[in-house]
């Protein structure tokens, strides 16, 4: 079963359980993936819907780090909920080692050398990594392994 058929058939799960917050987050998810297919004419695969989840849940982080900021806890657990909600669509991450190692290979693969080279690399790494490894942590470890580090 593919992602998005198992992203429908979850909706389906919480319509029939009436669990209102989990229907509405699936709902959020259900609605950005159309968005980007009309928009693109195309049919999401499950890189592409993991992609999506992936941006959604960066959005959640960073409204919680504003609504905690801003006092407001109340907010911030609800961004807390929709963020477990969508994390279960995502893969298994690779630690930060291994993460680390594969931008390593990568690196030495290519033969970049120097900050210069990290668009290059950063190229290559998203496509084999999207979905794998946070890109946060991707990142870090692409200017680590072009420092030398």
């Amino acid at each position: 079963m593919s992602l998005k058929d198992q992203i429908t058939e979850d909706m389906k799960t919480a319509m029939r359980a009436k669990d209102s917050e989990r229907l509405g987050t699936i709902r959020l998810l259900q609605a950005a993936m159309k968005q980007k297919e009309v928009d693109e004419r195309i049919v999401l695969d499950d890189v592409a819907v993991v992609a999506i989840v992936d941006k959604l849940i960066k959005q959640r982080k960073d409204s919680i780090t504003a609504f905690e900021g801003a006092g407001r806890q109340d907010l911030a657990d609800k961004e807390k909920a929709e963020m477990a909600v969508l994390q279960a669509y995502l893969p298994e991450r690779m630690s930060a080692d291994e993460t680390l190692a594969a931008v390593k290979a990568i690196v030495a693969e290519i033969g970049a050398s120097g900050p210069g080279d990290m668009g290059k690399v950063m190229g290559v790494v998203k496509t084999r990594l999207a979905g794998k490894a946070d890109m946060g942590q991707v990142s870090a470890a692409v200017k680590a392994a072009l420092s030398g580090g």
